[in-house]
């Protein structure tokens, strides 16, 4: 079974993860943010990921390590689960409409991680949430994972349409690439024999 646990503890956050990336998209998530508790329930229930998340974290700060945190050890769990990564589908692509917005993710399990992020809001906040933190949470789990990751609204102007159409896209766009391929035997989706280094 593909799973894995993270345990963190700094002195900013102490954090709890597990994943199964065989799944069916049950999650328990605990951040003490409630926009983005939501935003990772939209990302295990759309990619069939489950997840579990409880952070407790410093929010008498502000929401940013909380919210770099959660990314980290989701996406240490989630690599830690690959393992070599023989046999997925190493690719995947998502658009996902919401209502008025259009967004178009593109991602590539590669072990090299890189995020290309075209998108914008016109709040400062969703909820209690910092908009700002969004593009950081897909910076801080694509590095996590090793991911080459493009994400891109192509239209929209609902910002909590915008931001769950992202999540959704991402999410999507993992299944794919996680998922089992049987026609590969197991082989590592690479020339080199390796993903990353």
């Amino acid at each position: 079974m593909r799973k894995a646990r993270v345990a963190r503890t700094t002195h900013e956050t102490d954090i709890a993860v597990e994943v199964n990336l065989d799944g069916t998209g049950s999650y328990d998530v605990s951040t003490g943010i409630g926009f983005l508790d939501h935003m990772i329930e939209q990302f295990s229930r759309h990619s069939l990921i489950d997840v579990t998340c409880r952070i407790k974290g410093d929010l008498h700060v502000d929401q940013h390590h909380t919210t770099e945190d959660s990314a980290i050890a989701i996406g240490q769990a989630i690599a830690e689960a690959l393992g070599d990564k023989g046999g997925i589908g190493r690719y995947g692509t998502a658009y996902s409409p919401m209502d008025e917005a259009l967004c178009r993710v593109a991602l590539d399990i590669s072990g090299r991680p890189y995020l290309v992020w075209k998108a914008a809001f016109t709040q400062e906040k969703l909820g209690e949430f910092d908009t700002e933190l969004v593009e950081h949470w897909f910076h801080s789990i694509a590095q996590a994972v090793g991911i080459t990751l493009h994400i891109e609204l192509l239209y929209g102007q609902n910002n909590h349409h915008i931001c769950e159409g992202i999540f959704k896209g991402f999410a999507r766009a993992m299944r794919q690439a996680v998922e089992l391929d049987p026609r590969k035997g197991g082989a590592i989706p690479s020339t080199k024999g390796q993903l990353g280094g």
